[in-house]
């Protein structure tokens, strides 16, 4: 079952099995990642009863933006280290099982504390869950070609998990009414509180993400182990991984690099894309359909734009990653591959967040469409990238370093940054939506910039073939 037939062969059924479980694992983990942007503002104001705008909410979002990322940057490059020890398919399956009953579980939260704590146990299951799962697949299909292709169509599937997401707050919220109510079973008396809204689409949200955990549970004995890392370790010449390692005049520049431009990557996903619901509010037609209504009425108004924005936004990541896995086996530089996202980027991103959210619902729909493509595409980027620097005792804990320590704790930073400059005088616009839109466009730019600058150092990979 370790043997893997790799070049212009059909995939096996074996392959096939691995590649719907990599899909599945991928589309879950961003699933997992973006209903955040939902979920987040409904839930502290339940939770809490804080108004948006104010500098307690403000606090309150930037923790539950920020402390679960950095929760899983740490342990996420443990478990890069383990997945490098212990193997790459033992760590994938786990992680996947506990990022999935950690939702669930979410979902059934009596206070903030207790999402804040549920939710970092969930993002430190979906950063170990990326790092394994790439390193799995890149292991397993030694053909060059072969390889781009199944990282970038697997890697696609995490758009459908944004979709996904964004498909299923739309639902919960138009259907929530009529599904069964959301209560603390008997035995879970020692939580503590009580769910006071039991049809809340936040809540449905949340424990939907425990779909992933079903079909992984059936097809776990079927998954083969990566067969290079297995047989090095068999043989005994596995060397032992190291950080440290990392910073060894050979890999330095990439380390540093890639984790820099990782956490830009990031930085402007959760610094201006993932604020979008926040947004929404004050765009002019969503402030005329809900003045003068109750407030539930407006609250369901607007999350229903969300979601639709949400969709659109999905849509166009879905979009930048099938365009990235067919550029990745067209365009032989990195560089260049990178650039043909970061420059329109650059551009594009910091004028949809000025002028969208001021003309019209539509307009945001399509500069969400389109910030989420050059955006999104550049983290199926790096799940191709990553893998051809680094050898094989190292991949699980180099791929953890970048996208834990750089994506992860520094870049999603800037989702508490945002909010938090976004309550400040100085930031201009006439109402807190208003001012959290200028306030991401100066974020997208400052990320965008440093991301493209920092791209010119960024190594280019000696061979197509793993290094071993």
């Amino acid at each position: 079952m370790n043997s893997m037939p790799t070049g212009g062969r059909r995939l096996t059924a074996t392959q096939w099995l691995i590649v719907s479980m990599a899909a599945i694992g991928f589309a879950f983990d961003i699933y997992e990642l973006l209903m955040a942007q939902f979920i987040i503002r409904p839930a502290i104001i339940d939770l809490t009863g804080a108004k948006p705008g104010t500098p307690e909410f403000a606090a309150l979002a930037g923790q539950q933006f920020y402390v679960p990322a950095f929760a899983g940057g740490i342990f996420g490059l443990f478990g890069g280290y383990l997945t490098d020890r212990l193997g790459r398919r033992r760590v994938l399956t786990w992680s996947i099982l506990l990022y999935a009953f950690s939702a669930f579980a979410a979902g059934y939260s009596t206070s903030v504390e207790m999402l804040l704590v549920l939710r970092s146990a969930k993002f430190v299951g979906v950063c170990v869950e990326f790092v394994a799962a790439v390193a799995w697949l890149a292991e397993l299909f030694t053909d060059p070609k072969q390889r781009e292709t199944v990282l970038g169509y697997t890697q696609a599937f995490s758009s459908f998990g944004g979709l996904l997401a964004a498909v299923a707050y739309g639902l919960a919220t138009s259907y929530g009414e009529s599904l069964p109510g959301i209560a603390l079973p008997e035995w879970a008396a020692f939580v503590g509180g009580e769910i006071t809204d039991a049809h809340a689409p936040w809540r449905y949200t949340l424990i939907s993400g425990l779909i992933p955990a079903i079909p992984l549970i059936v097809i776990r004995p079927f998954l083969p182990e990566s067969p290079i890392w297995a047989q090095k370790r068999a043989a005994g010449t596995l060397r032992r991984p190291s950080i440290r390692e990392l910073f060894a005049p050979g890999l330095r520049q990439t380390t540093i690099v890639t984790s820099i431009m990782f956490a830009c990557s990031y930085g402007a996903a959760f610094g201006a894309i993932q604020q979008i619901p926040q947004i929404v509010p004050g765009v002019p037609e969503v402030r005329a359909e809900t003045e003068g209504k109750p407030v539930p009425a407006q609250k369901k108004i607007e999350q229903e734009t969300a979601a639709r924005v949400g969709t659109a936004q999905e849509i166009g990541g879905l979009a930048g990653r099938l365009l990235l896995a067919i550029l990745a086996v067209q365009i032989v530089s990195r560089r260049k591959l990178l650039r043909t996202f970061q420059i329109p980027g650059l551009i594009a991103i910091p004028l949809v967040f000025v002028f969208a959210p001021a003309y019209s619902v539509n307009a945001l729909m399509v500069g969400a469409f389109f910030a989420a493509l050059f955006t999104v595409a550049q983290f199926s980027f790096w799940g191709n990238y990553l893998p051809r620097v680094y050898p094989v005792h190292l991949r699980g804990t180099g791929e953890g370093f970048a996208a834990n320590i750089g994506g992860r704790m520094i870049g999603t930073s800037f989702a508490w940054v945002t909010n938090t400059m976004a309550v400040q005088s100085f930031v201009p616009g006439g109402s807190p939506p208003i001012k959290m839109a200028y306030t991401a466009a100066g974020v997208a730019l400052l990320v965008y910039l440093v991301g493209s600058i920092a791209c010119f150092w960024l190594p280019e990979p000696g061979k197509e073939d793993l290094p071993d």
